[in-house]
């Protein structure tokens, strides 16, 4: 297995011109994050060569509507733009940005997203809680050697608290709770010091939503395991420091590795709760900002610990924007044969997804090789979308019928809810989003302006990359109409002059007519016909070919 630790610690590595640079930002509840990276291809490992953060507080939303409110917005614009110029003089050849629970609770945070898009150029990618837990895994997995033992990971943000159970191969358990530093903060505590009532029921509150998450992780447990605590983010990190320079009176280089104990967290508590404002921002290592919400957070942990029996927690520097890094190098392939089971994260979930649903996967493999074969011989004509698009198409083909698990009556409307709330790993939530409309759009009526969860996508080209490859995925459903396999491979040609594309179809049995699924092409080429402004002609072959592996 990948000795992690040493492969992809921050440590300075050679320049070389197969070197790679790029920058991970993290729209936080409490702050934005930025880290830029070095990546040499050849270890694989990561370097850290510049960090930005900016308090912007998008968890300060309006109490009445929850949306985000204006003056944030414009803050955080200017502190992305800020960001980009750093990406920009560190030569970053890409940015990837996330965004986490304040941005996916607001009304208004899909509008926010797009602002960004057209005042910046940045596309920010909205992550569901189950997904940001396991990039927070696989940042933590980067950092610190986990020797084939489980551990469990607290990662306490602004909004949310993920708990992860996880070991060198994999994440067991990924779960993410809304109690937060700054949500805690701004809904329970309203004295300053803390009186004895609120500051209780901040104790039984916290206790109570942290439950369930903690029984997932003590249930996935086998017997006789006892995983070390890891935490990471700000939060963790100033109560370490803090502990740190009260032992020491010195802050440590690096907090990377530090370990505190709950007895000493809950003597921290115990001062934390008699303490002013004014009187906690004062304590030497407290930042200024921190030491509004640090109370409520130091709470999240202590809570944690006592429910999880944890004596001790080590604290990891890495995590969710390191963990966003990770993840784009196991998508474009540069760890791989390292980590080939995280790797695979966006396949398997579908599978799994699939599974859970009943889907006959015989079939649903084979509409998605059909898809695959019409997306990559209409590539460059017809159409000029790419890799990852393709990845999404067959993402819904393999789950198009999945809605009949639910009812064969207004399938393709169950299967875009049951996708929609399948938690995909692997993918943000605008891509589950378009996967989940691909699946909608396979059969009846092609996407419209006013259908709902047409409205949903961001932009127009989203709205056209739905409408296109929903219109190739209804061809290629009509290809197995009789759920047999009875048409082997089909072939494009494409005459532009005369706007017309021939379908030759290569039947598996010489004797079979097929049909029904030139009936069905016939039924369903309409919608493909006038997306792409071209006349469809199926014919079949009489000979047949080999089935397609």
């Amino acid at each position: 297995m990948l000795n992690l630790a040493s492969s992809w610690e921050s440590v300075p590595t050679q320049p070389s011109k197969q070197d790679r640079i790029i920058a991970a930002i993290d729209l936080g509840t409490n702050s934005l994050h930025m880290v830029v990276v070095k990546i040499d291809p050849t270890l694989p490992a990561f370097s850290i060569i510049a960090r930005e953060k900016e308090t912007v507080r998008l968890g300060d939303r309006n109490l009445k509507s929850g949306e985000l409110k204006p003056e944030i917005i414009e803050k955080a614009i200017a502190a992305l733009g800020r960001f980009q110029e750093v990406a920009k003089t560190t030569n970053a050849e890409t940015i990837i940005a996330v965004a986490t629970s304040a941005v996916r609770e607001a009304p208004n945070g899909k509008d926010f997203l797009q602002r960004v898009k057209t005042d910046l150029g940045l596309s920010v990618d909205l992550i569901s809680g189950q997904e940001e837990a396991r990039r927070i895994y696989l940042g933590v997995l980067s950092g610190m050697e986990f020797n084939n033992q489980p551990h469990t990971i607290i990662d306490i943000g602004g909004g949310s608290t993920e708990l992860i159970l996880g070991d060198s191969h994999q994440a067991r358990t990924l779960t993410s709770t809304k109690v937060g530093a700054v949500r805690l903060t701004s809904e329970l505590i309203t004295t300053d010091p803390i009186s004895n009532t609120e500051f209780q029921y901040l104790q039984s509150y916290t206790r109570g939503m942290l439950e369930r998450s903690v029984d997932e992780i003590l249930a996935n447990l086998e017997f006789g395991e006892s995983p070390r605590l890891v935490g990471t983010s700000g939060t963790i990190e100033t109560l370490a420091m803090i502990d740190a320079r009260e032992k020491s009176g010195v802050i440590p280089s690096t907090l990377n590795g530090y370990k505190f104990s709950l007895k000493d967290l809950q003597e921290l508590v115990n001062r934390l709760r008699k303490l002013s404002y004014s009187e906690r921002a004062a304590i030497p290592g407290m930042p200024e900002k921190r030491a509004e919400v640090i109370l409520a957070g130091a709470v999240i942990l202590q809570e944690a610990m006592t429910l999880l029996g944890r004596e001790s927690v080590t604290v990891c520097e890495r995590s969710l924007r390191e963990g966003v890094i990770v993840d784009w190098m196991l998508t474009h392939g540069l760890i791989e044969d390292k980590l080939r089971y995280q790797s695979s994260v966006r396949e398997r979930n579908i599978l799994k997804v699939a599974n859970k649903y009943h889907v006959n996967l015989e079939y649903s493999d084979r509409v998605a090789k059909f898809a695959e074969s019409l997306f990559d011989q209409t590539q460059g004509t017809l159409h000029h979308w790419g890799s990852d698009e393709r990845q999404l198409l067959w993402a819904a083909a393999i789950l198009h019928n999945c809605g009949h698990y639910v009812s064969h009556s207004s399938h393709h409307k169950h299967s875009y809810y049951l996708i929609r709330n399948g938690e995909l790993l692997g993918y943000t939530e605008t891509e589950i989003e378009i996967i989940a409309n691909l699946a909608r759009y396979h059969r009846k009526s092609p996407p419209k302006k006013k259908h709902e969860n047409s409205q949903i996508l961001l932009n127009k080209h989203q709205r056209q990359m739905v409408s296109q490859l929903s219109a190739i995925l209804r061809l290629a459903v009509a290809l197995d109409r009789r759920q047999i396999g009875a048409i082997a491979q089909v072939q494009c040609e494409y005459y532009p002059q005369f706007q017309q594309v021939n379908l030759l179809i290569f039947p598996s049995q010489p004797d079979d007519d097929c049909a029904l699924e030139l009936w069905s092409l016939d039924y369903k080429k309409g919608v493909f016909e006038e997306e792409f402004g071209v006349k469809l002609v199926a014919t079949l072959e009489k000979s047949s070919v080999a089935k397609l592996s």
